[in-house]
């Protein structure tokens, strides 16, 4: 999982960052409206944490802008805003969840868990796609009740396609969330993966589409 993080305050921003890697989740962080990405193609995180008072500008603003550039990425707004106004401007205007500060870390984890199962349009933490069952926080994937024995990188691999489920995820996309803090992976070695994949879980559930990329079948 990568987190997008745009927070001016320098100690909270440190703080939530070691939070998420506790969790084992990767984050990069943004600390102004400038600095944030301003079109779709910038965004390749599955989750947005977006304070709504920044040093250049307002959160709601750039929250608009995405959902108006039609950005689907789950955002969850973070602010000492406490009146209700905010919370429906924020909620209205195309936030996911909204949490008062200071918050608690766990309660933030949960909540970004929650988040991502329902934008994978998972009803629990055990992900149901026909016979297969994925659960995201033990690494774990079963077909038909009995536990695959998947590498790192075929199972967030396989991941990476079940939050987007009977979609097309292109090629270069899954290359970068596979390496989200470094260089994309190499064409080559996603194909490697995707075919050890396959091998493991049916051929018949992942989709080549030529020249695009990939989807799963559930």
């Amino acid at each position: 999982m990568h987190i997008l993080l745009i927070e001016d305050d320098l100690d909270l921003g440190f703080a939530l960052q070691q939070a998420l890697k506790v969790e084992g989740i990767s984050s990069e962080w943004r600390r102004s409206a400038q600095d944030a990405p301003q079109v779709p193609a910038e965004i390749e995180h599955d989750c947005v944490l977006l304070d709504l008072t920044l040093p250049d500008g307002d959160g709601l603003t750039l929250l608009a802008r995405w959902r108006k550039a039609g950005i689907a990425t789950p955002v969850i707004v973070i602010t000492a805003r406490s009146a209700l106004e905010d919370r429906l401007a924020g909620l209205d205007g195309g936030a996911d969840d909204f949490i008062l500060k200071p918050f608690a870390m766990p309660e933030l984890i949960s909540r970004i868990r929650a988040v991502l199962r329902r934008y994978a349009q998972q009803a629990s933490e055990i992900w149901a796609l026909g016979e297969l069952q994925i659960k995201p926080r033990s690494h774990q994937v079963l077909l038909r009740g009995d536990e695959l024995d998947l590498s790192p990188r075929e199972f967030n691999l396989l991941l990476e396609l079940a939050r987007e489920a009977g979609c097309i995820v292109a090629k270069s996309a899954l290359a970068q969330r596979l390496e989200p803090l470094g260089e994309p992976v190499d064409f080559g070695a996603l194909e490697v993966h995707m075919s050890n994949l396959r091998r493991k879980i049916g051929a018949e559930r992942i989709r080549t589409v030529r020249g695009v990329g990939y989807m799963l079948i559930s």
